[in-house]
């Protein structure tokens, strides 16, 4: 499966649209869920997850991004609040761009515009897959759709190399089964040769 990465936009045409770097401690927030979407963030060194919490504190990510990968994009085409937390895993510099700035260099870059729909595009179908793997009663179902949605977010051009950043725990948050259930699960997909483990990470 050829998969498209999130945006990524050469950092020389970034710098010289207005763009600039930004350092961040591990735990500090680029933004916050609520906040105005004010700028393009493309990750240069590091890693970011995208999380919120529930009415009880229970802690919910959406995915989790490393460098040369861009973030919240969508929202610079719509006047929203961000629906999630962008939190720093670890150091991490990321370049900035203001939105107008962003913008106009979509204008100036028309390649950009259909780069970002297509990968928006490609987000959108494999979520809706996601979705309806979700509603299945077959565990395995349910584990393969959330896998196929995360590595959807990365380049697959080694083949079978996505190296999956979420614990069993958080997996089993996400697709609503015991974390029992999702490591039995991952003993079976291995088994039947459809994931490896590398380092006790799953490599999809």
């Amino acid at each position: 499966m050829k998969t498209i990465s999130c945006m990524n936009i050469d950092e020389d045409l970034l710098y010289s649209s207005g763009g600039e770097s930004k350092y961040y401690k591990k735990g500090e927030l680029v933004y916050r869920e609520g906040d105005h979407a004010l700028y393009y963030f493309q990750i240069k060194a590091g890693k970011v997850k995208l999380n919120n919490y529930d009415s009880e504190g229970k802690e919910f990510i959406q995915n989790i991004f490393g460098a040369k990968q861009s973030f919240g994009d969508s929202l610079l085409f719509l006047d929203k609040f961000y629906p999630t937390n962008a939190v720093c895993l670890i150091p991490s510099e990321i370049i900035r761009i203001p939105k107008d700035k962003f913008l106009k260099l979509v204008k100036t870059y028309p390649d950009l515009s259909l780069e970002m729909n297509a990968c928006l595009s490609q987000r959108l179908y494999f979520k809706s897959i996601m979705l309806q793997n979700m509603a299945s009663l077959n565990p395995v179902a349910r584990i393969t759709g959330l896998l196929d949605y995360l590595k959807s977010y990365h380049d697959d051009s080694c083949g079978s190399c996505f190296e999956v950043e979420f614990t069993r725990q958080q997996m089993a948050n996400l697709v609503g089964l015991r974390v029992e259930t999702v490591i039995r699960v991952l003993k079976k997909m291995e088994k039947a040769g459809s994931i490896t483990f590398k380092n006790r990470k799953i490599v999809y």
